[in-house]
């Protein structure tokens, strides 16, 4: 076994793909916020394919960690020259093990918080990526505003404060660039959240605007914000994934990286100061990304929510033993064809209805240890961006088409009683999400008040007063404590 490291990579056999550039003799042209299994399998593995291809080598990715967690990957980083293995898994079980090298340097923030401003002050520095999740934004889920009470957020907002957040990081960088005369570099969003350039532009420019209004404006105006959608489904690593890579390839690495061979990233061509040439290496470059972020999020991740809390509720682990219960599938297929598919926009060059029977191929995957407590982490931030936009748009179109929300309706039921479980202490995985707290609160007044759960109007805003949509939650929310979770689906499906 041959730990990862630059002076290793012509040890690796032939079945390991190892950079042909140098990773070496890259400079920064991306920094990127928030490394993690997703970057590392997704955007960092399209500007590997890209270095490979020949130049470009001004294009190298730049990491920054924020929380007391990316210090883990500060270490594993530095220890292997800051390369990783990137190991891709089809449903046939075909794999693919290739070490990537586009990510030659990483800073952690709270180390020196001023050498990560300069690295955004920087001329060279020409895109700022983000993958800081959903919850990463800000963002009152029931207003869509940006809300500046979080910790760091507030800190970053005193006067003469030194920056902890990626916000008020970014947000100098930006300044100091402006008082330069150094043009802004453009503020790219790869987290899967509808309209991300959008919201990223005016959650950053509401953060500025409360540091500096003309700042805030100069920001709003000048720095470009592309929209994208993103897909690679990723599980977070395990010791088993770092045993089999030892075995079978022979390579130590503290970190490495297993996800499907499928990959999409579909992104905005809207750039202030130039963009690698990604649609030679497979990235979709388009005009108008919303059809497909649409579809991506209001199909594969509001499916993710639909079989996390249910799955879980069924005595299931995996992804996969979910979608080879032919009741599931149906479930899953029905809340897709019936409720997600109507709300679309038309998707140029997309087959919907074979998307759907795709997505549930990659979810019954068994190459792809994908659990369920992965697909629920911070629901509160999921469930609002993904599955609710869904019921809103079918509510609105009730009167004219009947919209379907019986689905999603159990969905949230599942919900509330997976936070049941876990308050009774029943065997369903621990709950991790920031609003914890309130939401086992709000679950616990259901016993006293039906519908207390929909009440939360941070995350549900106007739906929990709407008639039909707390009808059909409390029908769903019967029929799991009469049936179970199996027989509600079954009594669901067979309607």
């Amino acid at each position: 076994m041959t730990q990862l490291n630059l002076s290793a990579l012509d040890q690796f056999g032939p079945s390991v793909v190892v950079p042909d550039y140098d990773p070496r003799t890259l400079t920064t042209g991306i920094v990127h916020f928030g490394v993690g299994g997703f970057h590392r399998s997704h955007e960092a593995m399209y500007l590997d394919r890209l270095l490979n291809a020949g130049g470009h080598t001004e294009w190298g990715i730049c990491g920054v960690g924020v929380l007391p967690s990316d210090v883990k990957m500060r270490d594993v980083l530095e220890a292997q020259d800051h390369l990783y293995t990137l190991v891709t898994k089809s449903p046939a079980g075909e794999t693919e093990t290739r070490v990537i090298g586009a990510i030659h340097e990483f800073l952690f923030a709270p180390d020196d918080p001023e050498r990560v401003i300069e690295k955004l002050a920087d001329p060279a520095t020409r895109i700022v990526s983000l993958t800081v999740t959903e919850g990463g934004y800000s963002l009152n889920n029931a207003t869509g505003e940006f809300d500046p009470t979080g910790a760091d957020i507030a800190h970053d907002l005193q006067a003469g404060a030194v920056p902890r957040s990626v916000f008020g990081l970014i947000t100098e960088g930006l300044r100091r660039r402006r008082g330069r005369g150094i043009p802004p570099f453009t503020v790219m969003s790869c987290d899967n959240i509808q309209g991300n350039g959008h919201v990223t532009q005016k959650v950053l420019s509401a953060f500025a605007r409360l540091k500096d209004a003309d700042l805030g404006e100069w920001i709003a105006r000048e720095v470009a914000f592309p929209n994208s959608m993103v897909d690679r489904i990723t599980p977070m690593t395990t010791d088993r994934d770092r045993r089999e890579l030892a075995a079978q390839s022979g390579i130590k690495d503290g970190w490495p990286v297993v996800g499907e061979s499928f990959t999409q990233w579909v992104l905005e061509d809207h750039f202030t100061l130039g963009r690698p040439p990604l649609e030679t290496v497979g990235v979709q470059v388009v005009a108008d990304v919303e059809p497909y972020e649409l579809m991506k999020l209001r199909l594969l991740n509001a499916a993710h929510q639909a079989m996390g809390y249910l799955g879980l509720l069924a005595g299931y682990t995996y992804a996969h033993e979910v979608c080879r219960q032919p009741v599931f599938v149906d479930f899953l297929l029905g809340y897709m064809a019936r409720e997600g598919a109507p709300t679309l926009k038309p998707v140029p060059g997309m087959d919907l209805d074979a998307y759907q029977h795709k997505l549930i191929e990659r979810f019954a995957s068994t190459a792809i240890q994908d659990t369920l407590a992965r697909l629920i982490f911070d629901g509160s931030e999921r469930i609002p961006k993904f599955l609710l936009p869904v019921v809103r748009d079918q509510l609105a179109w009730q009167l004219a088409q009947g919209g379907e929300i019986s689905h999603s309706a159990l969905v949230v039921a599942s919900w509330a009683a997976y936070l049941e479980a876990v308050d009774a202490g029943g065997p369903v995985p621990p709950l991790q999400d920031q609003r914890g707290p309130a939401l086992l609160e709000a679950v616990r007044r259901e016993a006293t008040q039906s519908g207390a759960f929909l009440q939360q109007k941070e995350l549900f805003g106007d739906l929990g007063d709407n008639p039909r949509f707390k009808a059909s939650y409390l029908a769903a929310r019967e029929s799991l404590r009469q049936r179970g979770p199996v027989g509600a689906i079954e009594a669901l499906v067979s309607q």
